[in-house]
Order: structure tokens, then sequence, then C-alpha cells
């Protein structure tokens, strides 16, 4: 897989450190940062690259070994927790006196700096208000919070001798966007920083909406850009053309995969091609994004896994989905523990209607039904549920649309390692839809509704024109159920956060230019390609138990 420059750190942390737990479980996602936590200050330090320590612990002796530790070149963070205790001069920065709890508004102090790139413009954190005041002019202010209608200092850094020094008085090290700010921070006392790096991205396929998709999150996304298009029909690289007028456009794979101005590849043809396409792409040493599903079958994933480990090459599957609003707040609920340990888990897609003409009904291309939402939806599975699967079984039927190749209904159902099921089902001969969502907990449940949604456009002829949202497309109803002390269960309505613009090429670019942890890693991708290989082997066996993993 595609290496990224490697660094240590050392978090040096006396007593209880559980408040940075959620941080470190991020930092631990990332294989080319290597961390350890200590009680006590080593005497030897010269192997990490970063120290974090939490206020200053390590007072006398332990203060002036790590200013040493600095001025060969070394970097010391500290994270002033609720503390006014001075700090050492090197800082240049001291705390001010502690402030009352608030929704802080956190904004770069120059919004071109490197920490900030792709980031918001501001962002709003939990905790104490408590600024940092400058002592020195050498002493540079990252990050400041909007403070009664002044920018107070909360995150600075400074150069000495050889190293670096930071130190920030934010608490919430359990938001995600403050967990990317103080990584990037580490990468850059560690001495690793992105200087407008660029990556040339190219389009292996061109259909009407998923190629100006994937084409428009390119070109939205800082560090990223559009170079060429390839595709075997003329009248989709025009098209292509008229959309992104600054692109290439090849009418071979074998011709795009000699530009060297395209680093990336999104392979966007369709899924019967894709290992083929993909192992083209990464021979010429270029990096990979695939469409869903990753590939058809386990043996294909292991043949694209291993052919970007020896290419050191990047990977992964294109699952935008995992932004969607309503998965989104289940993950949080369900993280947060507000129905206690899932154990079960339904999902459904479907309706009562013709399937589409493309090749998406045909399983010679597509896989079969549920190789098309089930991509998507057995992706959230594996995320809600990331236990080793255990065994898959898989039914279906074929009794009303004869004229596809897909059946018209496919239910797959999964057991986990610590026994949790989860249950998939795409029928397109319901004529009533079950939930999309059905989860259950020891302590709660989430239940998530379809909205048919449709807009009315007045027409003086006809009086007016019905557009129907497709119901996938829409926010499902999310509620929470809780059972109370009392033994009544209480409902509430779920809070739906507001989607990024272009998420998943946004975290690509992060990922690729920085490191930053892929929200949908390419093990779970190549964990639903064997559920679902799983799966349809059980129902070309008329539904038995296929085994995964016997633990």
């Amino acid at each position: 897989m595609m290496p990224h420059p490697p660094f240590t750190v050392l978090f040096v942390i006396e007593d209880d450190c559980s408040r940075l737990k959620s941080f470190m479980a991020y930092l631990q996602s990332m294989p080319h940062l290597k961390f350890s936590v200590a009680r006590q200050l080593p005497v030897e330090m010269a192997h990490y690259d970063v120290v974090v320590t939490r206020n200053l612990q390590n007072e006398g002796a332990g203060a002036e070994h790590l200013r040493q530790f600095v001025e060969n070149g070394g970097s010391w963070l500290i994270l002033v927790h609720l503390s006014e205790k001075p700090l050492p001069i090197i800082f240049g920065a001291q705390p001010e006196p502690l402030g009352p709890p608030a929704e802080l508004r956190i904004l770069f102090e120059n919004k071109n700096h490197s920490l900030a790139v792709r980031l918001p413009e501001a962002i709003y954190l939990p905790g104490r208000y408590h600024a940092l005041k400058k002592i020195d002019e050498a002493c540079e202010t990252i990050l400041y919070a909007d403070w009664h209608y002044n920018h107070k200092p909360v995150l600075t850094h400074r150069l000495v001798g050889k190293g670096h020094v930071a130190c920030t008085t934010l608490q919430a090290y359990e938001n995600p966007m403050f967990q990317q700010i103080l990584y990037r921070l580490m990468q850059r006392l560690a001495g690793y920083i992105e200087q407008n790096r660029e990556l040339g991205v190219g389009l292996l396929g061109y259909s009407p909406a998923v190629g100006q998709s994937h084409g428009l999150g390119v070109q939205h996304t800082t560090g990223l850009s559009l170079r060429a298009v390839c595709d075997l029909n003329p009248q989709r690289l025009s098209q292509a053309r008229r959309d992104f007028p600054q692109v290439k456009t090849y009418e071979t794979s074998e011709s795009f995969s000699g530009d060297k101005d395209v680093n990336v590849v999104i392979v966007t043809t369709p899924p019967n091609t894709h290992a083929e396409m993909c192992i083209q792409m990464m021979e010429t040493g270029k990096h990979v994004v695939c469409e869903k599903p990753l590939v058809l079958t386990r043996e294909e994933a292991s043949t694209l896994v291993e052919m970007a480990d020896r290419q050191n090459v990047h990977l992964s599957c294109h699952q935008n989905r995992r932004w969607d609003a309503d998965f989104l707040a289940i993950k949080q609920a369900v993280s947060e523990g507000l129905i206690g340990d899932l154990f079960y888990l339904e999902t459904f897609v479907g309706g009562f209607a013709h399937p589409c003409g493309y090749w998406h009904s045909h399983a010679a291309v597509s896989g079969g039904t549920s190789y098309d939402w089930g991509a998507h939806y057995l992706d959230w599975v594996v995320s809600l549920i990331p236990d080793p699967v255990k065994t898959v079984v898989g039914t279906r039927h074929k009794r009303v649309w004869h004229d596809v190749t897909n059946a018209d209904q496919e239910r797959i159902h999964v057991r986990f390692s610590r026994g949790q099921e989860a249950e998939f089902m795409h029928s397109d001969v319901a004529a009533v839809r079950k939930p999309k969502w059905y989860l259950l907990g020891t302590e709660g449940a989430i239940v998530g509704h379809w909205q048919d949604v449709c807009a009315f456009e007045i027409d003086p002829i006809l009086y007016f024109h019905r557009h129907d949202i497709p119901a996938t497309e829409m926010q499902p109803d999310l509620t929470l159920y809780r059972r109370h002390h009392t033994g009544q269960i209480l409902s509430q309505k779920m809070a739906m956060p507001i989607r990024a613009q272009y998420p998943f090429h946004l975290n690509l670019a992060n990922h690729l230019l920085t490191g930053e942890p892929l929200a949908a890693p390419l093990e779970d991708s190549v964990k639903v390609v064997e559920i679902l290989e799983a799966a349809a082997q059980s129902m070309s066996k008329g539904g038995t138990v296929e085994v995964l993993h016997d633990g």
C-alpha cells in the first residue's frame, strides 16, 4: 500500500490518560505513526520525533532534559489541560486564568496555514475557555478563539534551536476536527509538511452521472486536479470535454495508463471489469480508487491487495455512502452507547418496480442483485459491527421480472464472531417496504422509516408536473428508543448531521497527502466482497450456511 513518512511520538502522562483514549485510537489507525505511552520521562529520547506531555509534570531536571531534546532537533508538545501553571520560557506563551465552560469558535490565524488545508474556516469545540498570552514575538499563533470579539491564542508554535515547541489549551480531544489538527501539528513538528502538493486524477470510465460527480468532487478538493478521462464511447468523451474543458481524453486504457500527469485513477467501469482495470492501472504505478463493489470475488480482492502492496500504491473503494446523514447519526449513537451493545441489525432497500435496463440488472456484469445497493448497505453493516464474520446465509427469489438476469429479491444473513446478527434485503417485488433501519441493542433500539417526498411544478397547460425524489436519496425518519427504569419505552427523534460537500474526495486527499485515515478502509471493502461472494454461493445452493471464520 501507499507509504507515508514514518514518525514516532512519545506521550508522557503521569496520571489517568482516559481523556486521550479517543485521540490515541485515531492515531493508532495510521500505521506510519508509531506512538508509545510512559508515566515518566525516559532518559533516552533520541529515537522519538515528538514528545507530548500533559501540563508540565516533568519539572526541574525533566524540563531541562526536554529543553535539550528540543535544542538538538526534537519537538515538544504540551497539552495544557485546565492548568494555570507557568510553562517553560522556551514556549514563548503562558496560560491566562481559566474561563467558563463554553462552545468555542476556533479559527486559524492564517487561513492559508499548512495545517488548515481542506479544513473548515471555523470549528466549534466544547470546553473551558482558556487563552494563551504570547510573551515572545517569535511565538506563532496557529489557532485562536473568537472571544468577546478578540482573537485569543489557544494553540501556539515556536522554533527553538534545531527543534520545535507547541502548546494548546483546547480540551476537545474527542472532536474529529481537533484530532486532525493535532495529528497534522505532530506531523509538522516531526518535520513533515504538506507543501502545496497536487495529485493528478484520471477517470477510467465516464458514465453521465458518476463521471461528472467524481470530476466535480476532484475539482472542488484542494490537492486534487482532474487531468484526464478515458472511455470507449466517443459520445461520453465529448460529454467529459463539455463538462471539464481542460481534461485530456483517451479511448483506450492502455494509452490512458501511460499519462504521466495522472497519479490517481478512479475506476468507474462496470463491476465485472474492476479487477482487470485496477491491476492494469496499478502495474503502471498509479494509485487506484475503484467504484463499488471493489470486485466480485475474494480471489480478485486478494490479487488486487497483493498488487497494491507490491507496487507501493494506494487502493481503496468509493464507499461514498459512509457520509450519508442517517448512517452517521446511527454510527454516533452506537459509538456513544445510546442503545447499549448492538447485537441485531436489519437493513432494507427496494420497492415494487421494474428493474432498470442498464447493466446493473444483469448478474454477469453487476455480480447480482445484492452487489449493487448491497455493496453500500453491507459496508454500513461491517462498520457498525466490526467483528469478524463467522457465517453467511443467502436466499433469493425469481418470480416476476424475467426479462433481466438479476433475482427479484435477495436476502443476506450475517452472523459475527460474538454472536451479533445482521440482515440485508434488496427486493424489487416489495409492494410495502420494510424500514430502512432496524437496530436492537442491550439498552435500546433505532428504527429508520423511509420518507416519500415529491415536488410539484406548476404548468399552465397540464396544471402541474410531479417530480418524485427517490426514497434512497432522502434521509429516513430516525427514532431512538430507550427503556426507562420504570419500564416505559421512551422515544426521541434523532438529529441528523449536515453533510459536507464532496466528503469522499476530501477524505481521499487527506489520506493521500497527509496520511490521515480513510473513513472506509480497504479491509472493510474486502470484507464486503467476502460476504457478497459467500451469500451468492449460499443462494446457488438453496440457502446453505457458508462459514468464513471458525473462531
